[in-house]
């Protein structure tokens, strides 16, 4: 990985670190890496002489937004499989906010999803990019009458060897996988994955609550896109959405695009779930940056208009969402505050996959990856392991 090596101090900003909010603070950055965080009425450390300085005036420093589960954008895709196609998505993830990404897979045929796999593998982080942090596997371990635009022709029962396989292929970069727990009957799969540190999601499931609190012992530890392809709450069974609401012991993804979950259920979520326990994530497909038209997704026809992309039966075909309009809807819930959308944002997501060790905040010795923003959550500047990546207009 290239770092950039010229020192750079963000001075005058607001700051929101793990514990407090700072106002008129400088950060130094040094070798892509937080050096220091100072109040400004504070003795700071030695400015280096060629430090590229940052008037961050009116402007609040926050921790830059990781995406947990994202198809692709700007006309690539995770599964083209191809450096250019993640080089085109780490390239533009900036712009909306995201410093760092888990690559994500779809249900496909065997051979096209190694493909994928080994391209992840091979990737090289480039300066200046998002940086793709590993690789989300979505399928193909999932239940057919929730497939919802997974192809239901490939997929397939939890193969604790293939998986093993792929993992490797991948270079251990699958750091989580979406599966219908219902389908790992014993549990056995699922407590092989959770034992590698693999971040078991249920998603694209058929099953009930009490098969979802049944998983949580296994290692099942997350939810895929609240709402979507699972039972919602009925008054004899509540379902995965009411396993959200119940068991603490789950985070919940969600896409806060307004079409995949009602305004109203995102306040009812908000309410019942909490910044605690909730994931904002894109699930975005090529299309999302690009115009309304055709596209695909996993081989199938795709159009997208209006917000939406659908399959041509209708189906919702992931999303074209942009992060940091996900975390604008998100500060609209009553409630809900910047620290709040930190969370959802950036700790949580950073916890979940176990880097929260160098990126998910604003510390000493972590990545540079930082977000200065306006009052009303526009990016003035996106920085990417301590390089400007994007600068607002």
């Amino acid at each position: 990985m290239t770092l950039s090596n010229q020192p750079l101090l963000i001075k005058n900003v607001t700051i929101y670190t793990e514990d407090e909010a700072i106002s008129n603070g400088n950060i130094l950055i040094n070798n892509g890496v937080i050096q220091s965080i100072d109040r400004m009425n504070e003795e700071s450390e030695t400015i280096p002489e060629d430090a590229r300085i940052i008037d961050g005036s009116e402007m609040t420093a926050i921790p830059g937004f990781i995406d947990g589960h994202i198809h692709g954008a700007y006309g690539a895709d995770a599964m083209d499989s191809t450096e250019e196609a993640l080089d085109t998505m780490a390239s533009f993830l900036p712009k909306e906010g995201t410093t760092s990404f888990l690559a994500t897979t779809m249900t496909n045929s065997t051979e096209n999803i190694e493909k994928a796999l080994a391209n992840a593998e091979n990737y090289k982080q480039k300066d200046g990019y998002a940086e793709m942090i590993g690789v989300h596997l979505e399928g193909p371990f999932v239940e057919k009458s929730k497939a919802g635009a997974q192809p239901q022709e490939h997929i397939l029962e939890p193969d604790l060897e293939k998986f093993k396989k792929w993992q490797e292929m991948s270079g251990n970069t699958i750091r989580t996988i979406t599966m219908a727990p219902e389908h790992d009957t014993d549990g056995s799969f699922m407590q092989e994955l959770a034992s590698q540190g693999v971040n078991v999601s249920a998603g694209h499931t058929d099953a009930n609550f009490e098969g979802i609190k049944r998983a949580i012992p296994f290692g099942l530890h997350q939810l895929t896109h609240l709402c979507n392809q699972m039972n919602g709450i009925h008054h004899r069974d509540i379902g995965a959405v009411g396993a959200a609401f119940q068991l603490e012991n789950l985070q919940a993804e969600l896409i806060a695009d307004g079409v995949h979950v009602a305004p109203e259920m995102l306040q009812l979520i908000y309410r019942n779930v909490g910044s605690d326990r909730l994931i904002l994530i894109t699930d975005a497909m090529r299309a999302k940056g690009l115009p309304d038209g055709d596209y695909e997704l996993g081989g199938q026809p795709v159009i997208v208009s209006n917000g939406k992309a659908v399959l041509e039966n209708g189906t919702l075909a992931g999303s074209i969402l942009k992060m940091r309009d996900a975390a604008k809807r998100m500060l609209e819930i009553n409630d809900a505050d910047i620290r709040d959308i930190i969370k959802m944002t950036a700790v949580n997501p950073a916890k979940q996959v176990d880097v929260y060790d160098r990126k998910g905040s604003i510390s000493k010795g972590k990545d540079a990856d930082i977000l200065l923003i306006d009052d009303d959550l526009n990016i003035q500047y996106s920085l990417c392991r301590g390089t400007i990546a994007y600068k607002g207009e």
